[in-house]
């Protein structure tokens, strides 16, 4: 069953998302510069809610820019609209692996509005104003520096820290793309999507939730990395056992870096989490008390509640646990096929490509590993197509059926060379931390 649902495209996910890409096409341009074709395409946007509880106000705004009024009120419906429709592809393809696979999900309850002093968010909002009514050809460095007050105001309130780093990101980017006019291919779906996220975060009451401290048994899967040029994450996806209930969850550590420390030497700088490196490495299980967990199934991570546990193939506790384990939620801003990264164990998987490129450098998995595996635990992403990124495979290693997972090298690499690299990577880890210390000393 399987197979067949990722094989298959559910109902309605093409036609959404052409309606998307006619909401981002007008962006490119400008909502200020609306031509015939791209008139059509928000008026097809609005006909799409015909119906629905959001029909008045996305007809109403779609009609008042294509008159050349552009306010927040209308802006909000806009990215209302295009986040209700990646939400849909979202639940619809989540929804086709979830019953394939007999799966139960946690459903989601919504938070109470978050207090926001008066006036905070205010200047994200016109930031983003003007980058739709001049469109990202119409980017240049003095409209893409014009957030930075913006992002100061924020910073300053820890509340609003997420809103703050994704504008501040978001600038970034512009910033290094001005102007953008001139650049011979634009990312349009990625600062569509950036741009739509900021304009929601930045609404007034926007809903906050909590988390709950928990006590439990979590058995380890697999480690996403992430690397960029100045941040190592390491994310963890693992089982949590609390009495009778098994539960999906993930938990996350970072740390930052400059980016000369690559591959294997990254792990270095995670040294401050040593419970979890232990854990990361040993695919082992971890006993914790107290720690933080989500409705979206985040646990935050404290290294103060937490001991290290037994060791757990995370093949035999995928095959054994996961099936009857519960999903989290899915947050709102969440549901969007990119997020899409749900667990799942692949015995013989030519039914999904493999995602190689998402293969870390930090970690022993390579695609020779993968290609002679006989099975693989995984996360199934979405991108036009089904994939899978590996995150650990059972295979065979000198006649030895044995598991290899992405955590691996979390305490040093095993194999020769990989190691001798990280030695001298590693050295200058030690150099550049040493004199960090020296100057925060003086």
């Amino acid at each position: 069953m399987l197979a067949d649902a990722l094989r298959a495209t559910p109902a309605g996910v093409e036609e959404s998302l052409a309606l998307v890409d006619g909401l981002d096409d007008a962006l490119i341009h400008g909502l200020a510069r609306l031509d015939e074709e791209r008139t059509a395409a928000l008026e097809d946007l609005a006909g799409a809610f015909a119906g629905s509880p959001l029909a008045g106000r996305i007809a109403d705004s779609v009609g008042k820019i294509i008159a050349g009024t552009v306010t927040d009120e209308h802006l909000i419906a806009l990215a209302g609209a295009r986040t209700a429709l990646l939400g849909a592809v979202h639940d619809a393809l989540l929804t086709s692996v979830d019953t394939a696979l007999g799966r139960t999900r946690a459903g989601w309850e919504p938070g109470a509005g978050a207090q926001t002093p008066p006036g905070l968010l205010a200047g994200g909002r016109s930031w983003l104003r003007e980058l739709a009514i001049a469109g990202w050809h119409g980017v240049d460095h003095e409209l893409a520096a014009a957030g930075a007050q913006a992002v100061a105001a924020l910073l300053a309130d820890p509340a609003q820290r997420r809103l703050a780093v994704l504008l501040d990101g978001f600038a970034a980017e512009l910033r290094a793309a001005a102007p953008v006019a001139t650049l011979d291919r634009v990312p349009v779906r990625r600062w569509a999507d950036l741009w739509t996220r900021g304009l929601l975060l930045s609404q007034d009451g926007f809903p906050a939730f909590g988390a709950t401290p928990v006590r439990g048994r979590l058995l380890y899967l697999g480690v996403d990395l992430h690397e960029h040029p100045t941040v190592f994450q390491a994310q963890v996806h693992a089982l949590l056992e609390t009495g009778d209930e098994v539960r999906v969850v993930r938990t996350s550590v970072a740390a930052a870096k400059v980016d000369t420390i690559t591959g294997p030497s990254a792990w270095r700088m995670l040294a401050g989490f040593p419970v979890f490196r232990a854990m990361v490495t040993g695919g082992t299980t971890a006993e914790i008390d107290g720690m933080a967990l989500t409705p979206a199934g985040d646990l935050i991570w404290d290294e103060a509640k937490a001991t290290p546990g037994d060791a757990a193939d995370p093949i035999t506790t995928a095959r054994v646990r996961m099936g009857a384990a519960t999903l989290p939620a899915v947050p709102p801003l969440d549901r969007h096929p990119a997020m899409l990264a749900t667990p799942v164990l692949l015995e013989g998987f030519d039914a999904v490509a493999v995602d190689y490129g998402r293969l870390p450098a930090a970690g022993p998995l390579t695609p020779a590993l993968v290609d002679g595996a006989t099975a693989c635990l995984g996360l199934l992403r979405w991108d036009g197509r089904w994939s899978v990124q590996p995150l650990a495979v059972q295979t065979t290693v000198k006649k030895k059926q044995v598991t290899v997972h992405s955590g691996e090298w979390a305490s040093g690499p095993a194999e020769a060379k990989a190691a001798k690299a990280e030695a001298v990577a590693g050295t200058a880890v030690d150099v550049l931390r040493e004199r960090a210390g020296r100057l925060l000393r003086k």
